[in-house]
């Protein structure tokens, strides 16, 4: 007789809630739920550690394993000093590009094109708001060239193949002057992390 497996809460960074509910779909894991932490913490780094920290409590009991779906995300280490306390393991990769392409895929792209700028399906369908909003360009247009004049190229990172994104991940590179690239990644980093912990 087959043992079912624990109850597994997924702790994500709110830009990935789609994409983990998507490999869950997929896999029919009922086993499994998501919590978010909401994506505006990437604008102060600072708190997304404790804040993790926090959601554990809220709900270590609740659940037989506790994951977090996050990278370093420019906590300097932070988050993992909690994730290690805490005792909860997290997906490998210092960002959400990395565990979407690989971790080698990621650094020979950086490596080749450091002056890249990048997108995900998140970023690509909430660019205005996050990204021209978040950084004020809109009340501000003269702020652009401070933020992105040193890069050279958009790359949209897609987890998804979908037309309308790329239309906007393309209009967002033509907004910042940047040459457009597209790269199809898919959900595999998410999907090969997730299918080691399904139990």
């Amino acid at each position: 007789m087959t043992t079912a497996p624990g109850k597994t809460l997924l702790i994500a960074c709110g830009a990935l809630a789609e994409e983990c509910f998507a490999v869950i779909r997929a896999n029919g894991w009922d086993h499994m739920e998501v919590t978010c932490l909401p994506a505006k913490l990437h604008n102060r780094p600072a708190l997304i550690p404790e804040a993790m920290r926090k959601k554990i409590h809220e709900n270590r009991d609740r659940f037989d394993q506790i994951l977090a779906l996050y990278g370093d995300c420019g906590t300097g280490g932070g988050l993992d000093k909690v994730l290690n306390e805490e005792g909860v393991e997290r997906i490998a990769g210092a960002h959400c590009y990395e565990f979407y392409t690989g971790a080698a895929a990621f650094a020979a792209i950086a490596d080749a094109e450091p002056a890249t700028f990048y997108l995900t399906d998140f970023l690509a369908r909430y660019f205005d708001r996050l990204i021209i909003e978040g950084l004020g360009i809109d009340k501000h247009p003269e702020l652009l060239p401070l933020y992105f004049g040193n890069y050279e190229k958009l790359l949209y990172l897609s987890q998804i193949d979908n037309a309308e994104l790329q239309d906007k991940a393309r209009a967002a590179a033509e907004q910042l002057s940047l040459d457009y690239e597209y790269r199809f990644t898919g959900l595999s980093g998410l999907g090969d992390f997730l299918n080691q912990k399904a139990g």
